[in-house]
């Protein structure tokens, strides 16, 4: 009798998800490897389907793929929205943005000016390919989306703009989006750590006003995509807190957009540019990722 309540215990457990920090894949454009963290949803190990996968790319500064559990609770935010049916199973990566250990310059997970640190290309062409072999994904831009904060809504934001086809959407929090007037007063170390690899070194005043950082502006993105990809659904969900120092720019964008005829949300909440903030606007942006990626939105 033992033995058959023991059978009947072990059946009726839940399948848990699994949180892997520890991963990393070689890549031949950076000269390196790429760490990675991973989730894989509940029931991984017991099945054999492919999913979807959503990639997350993390702030600046300190910021790095841990971050997503540690301090956001990303995997618990997933597990309770899986189970209680709100959004389909999917992988979560979440790949190493830092340039080094000591990361004393952003990569904002794009190429340099120079193209000595090619982040991004290093992402399209060696690390999607391979963890997606290497972790059972559906593949195609069609089950890929992103969810980005600060640095890495930036990236988000512009991966969808100039690779459209590459992912169904994504959700860009507190994107670090900066004015004009913002770039211009950055103390020399402020833009040093922040832009010298983007826009490039060492530049002051209206130097740092070149091709570099025009081609981050919003009205750039909007000239260098396919229009057609966004007139259907709101690939695009933004959320800004309103005290956040990034709001300026981040409306700016909105608007441009909204001219443009590039569909998208927008989204204003009270908050300022912290993690009290994005933890409380991830159930919303999961629901966008979940949305694009199942055809929520009724495309």
């Amino acid at each position: 009798m033992a033995h058959f309540w023991l059978m009947g215990a072990l059946l009726m457990t839940p399948a848990m998800a699994e949180v892997r920090f520890d991963n990393a894949l070689g890549s031949e454009t950076l000269g390196r490897p790429v760490a990675y963290a991973l989730y894989l949803p509940p029931g991984y190990d017991q099945d054999k389907r492919a999913y979807p996968v959503l990639y997350l790319l993390h702030g600046g500064g300190s910021g790095q793929p841990s971050d997503w559990f540690t301090l956001a609770g990303l995997d618990q935010t997933l597990d309770r929205m899986i189970r209680d049916g709100k959004i389909r199973p999917l992988i979560a990566i979440a790949p190493d943005g830092r340039r080094n250990s000591a990361n004393d310059i952003a990569t904002y997970f794009l190429d340099d000016h120079d193209g000595q640190v090619a982040w991004q290309t290093m992402f399209f062409e060696d690390f999607i390919p391979a963890v997606e072999k290497r972790h059972r994904a559906i593949g195609g831009g069609d089950a890929r989306a992103i969810l980005g904060i600060s640095m890495g809504a930036v990236a988000a934001t512009i991966y969808q703009m100039q690779e459209p086809n590459a992912f169904a959407g994504v959700s860009a929090l507190s994107s670090a989006f900066r004015t004009e007037e913002q770039l211009l007063d950055l103390s020399t170390e402020g833009y040093q750590s922040r832009y010298a690899g983007i826009i490039g070194p060492d530049l002051k005043g209206k130097e740092r006003l070149n091709v570099a950082w025009t081609e981050l502006l919003p009205e750039s993105l909007v000239d260098q995509t396919d229009k057609a990809r966004f007139q259907r659904i709101p690939r695009l969900y933004f959320e800004i807190g309103s005290d956040d120092p990034f709001f300026e720019a981040n409306a700016d964008l909105h608007v441009v957009f909204r001219d443009a005829g590039i569909k998208h949300r927008f989204r204003v909440t009270e908050g300022g540019h912290d993690w009290n903030f994005w933890r409380t606007s991830l159930e919303e942006a999961l629901l966008h990722i979940d949305a694009v990626l199942t055809r929520g939105y009724g495309e």
